[in-house]
């Protein structure tokens, strides 16, 4: 409700037009913008309103021929620069685009001042550049691979600068399990050149770490000459570990970054550049998981599949053991049956054999030989006897004619028989001569003579 004390309350009518920002939330939105659009720029001009008030800080323009820009150098930044820059100087600056939001003035935060055109150190630089160049060490062919997993990492650069810092807060974030060992050495001075190749030296003969960052912050080009360094050079070249050259800010070259095998444009992008990112990796798990997961599912599904079609040719392992356990009953009673006929048989066969080896036993066939060769010695005896009877009675009728027809009988009735002397019986008288001796056999006996004379047949008469 709205009354400006002139007459009755009315109801108050909303109001809608657009919410007019704050002239403190404009200068801050564009100073956001600004920071977050110009990361880092370099800006040539002529130097004009130089001050230095107590606070050691400088304030200054640049300016071309149509416009200036206000600029700012804080003490921190500006204690690094040798020569004291004077009205009129043509310059070259460094910094970051801001805006100053009391005064809502546009204006560049200086980081590095120097002289515009080519100074000593810039001739410097490049004259070494050609030299190392002509020598081969920026030749691609032989710059050494990183490795796509490290096992260790080493890192050459200040203890207390923010290079290290930055380069372990990448580690920490994309992969925290490589171990980082720090090689300690002085990146600003004269003495740096001389410490950073001692540390690079440490770094080979301590021979745990597979790649090398070699690096610092961003400066001025005289902040960062000891990477423009001859010796600093040809370390790096002769360095047996893979090395990242990362020296000062991404506008920011020097010779050591075309020697190294590798040029990061900062120190968190070389730590960047090689280390793996642990939340790409824990996707890429995950997607794996995830296809292992679908694949496992679909065999799964398609065994599952397979065990249901098993199952439903499958039999009921209860079924089937009481049909085996029927099946040995039958089998059971048909070898029973089977041995009860085949004992059975055996009976049979053998009382058969039994009655056959009765038939065939030696007592019985003993005693029917024993029988045999009675009747056999019965009939033996009887036709002996018989032979024997018929064989006297032959002999006695043989006998009878033998004793007919015997010289003995004819002996006994006076003749003799007479032999030689060589037995040989005498029948004619021719067939001895006188004086032999011979021999007479009679009927009783046998007598010797000596023949004393002899007649012939004819002598003697018929």
């Amino acid at each position: 409700m709205y009354n400006d004390g002139s007459g009755p309350t009315t109801p108050h009518l909303q109001d809608t037009r657009p919410r007019a920002l704050s002239v403190s939330e404009l200068n801050h939105q564009a100073r956001h913008l600004l920071e977050s659009s110009f990361m880092q720029v370099w800006v040539e001009g002529e130097l004009s309103g130089f001050s230095r008030p107590s606070s050691g800080h400088w304030y200054f323009s640049l300016k071309d021929r149509k416009c200036q820009v206000r600029c700012a150098m804080f003490r921190g930044m500006n204690q690094r620069i040798r020569a004291l820059p004077k009205e009129g100087d043509q310059v070259r600056i460094r910094g970051k685009v801001t805006l100053y939001e009391n005064r809502g003035d546009f204006q560049i935060i200086v980081e590095h001042i120097e002289p515009a055109g080519l100074g000593a150190l810039q001739q410097a630089f490049e004259e070494l550049k050609r030299k190392l160049l002509a020598e081969g060490l920026f030749d691609q062919a032989r710059k050494k691979p990183l490795p796509s997993l490290p096992r260790h990492i080493g890192v050459v650069t200040s203890p207390t600068g923010a290079a290290i810092h930055d380069i372990l807060t990448v580690l920490a974030r994309r992969c925290p399990a490589i171990p980082v060992t720090l090689y300690p050495t002085a990146v600003q001075g004269k003495a740096a050149t001389a410490d950073i190749v001692g540390a690079i030296e440490a770094a080979q003969n301590h021979g745990v770490a597979d790649v090398l960052i070699i690096g610092r912050g961003g400066g001025s080009l005289e902040d960062l000459w000891c990477f423009n360094e001859e010796a600093v050079a040809r370390a790096i070249a002769a360095c047996r570990i893979p090395t990242v050259s990362a020296v000062g800010h991404e506008v920011d070259v020097t010779i050591a970054d075309f020697v190294a095998d590798l040029r990061a444009p900062t120190p968190s992008a070389a730590a960047e550049k090689i280390s793996p990112d642990q939340s790409d990796w824990l996707r890429q798990l995950r997607e794996r998981e995830f296809r292992l997961s679908n694949a496992m599912g679909l065999a799964l599904k398609r065994l599952g599949t397979q065990l249901g079609h098993l199952s439903a040719r499958l039999r009921d392992p209860r079924r089937e053991l009481l049909e085996k356990a029927q099946r040995m009953d039958e089998l059971e009673m048909r070898l029973q049956k089977a041995i009860r006929q085949r004992l059975t048989t055996v009976g049979v066969r053998n009382v058969h054999l039994r009655q056959r080896l009765v038939m065939q036993s030696p007592r019985r066939q003993l005693s029917d030989s024993q029988d045999a060769l009675r009747r056999v010695s019965e009939r033996l005896v009887s036709v002996m006897q018989q032979g024997l009877k018929q064989r006297h009675e032959t002999a006695g009728r043989a006998a009878q004619t033998l004793n007919v027809v015997s010289p003995l009988a004819t002996l006994g009735r006076g003749y003799s028989i007479v032999r030689d002397s060589r037995g040989n019986i005498l029948r004619d008288a021719s067939n001895v001569n006188l004086g032999d001796t011979i021999s007479a056999r009679v009927a009783r006996g046998e007598m010797t003579a000596k023949v004393t004379s002899v007649k012939s047949a004819e002598e003697t008469g018929p």
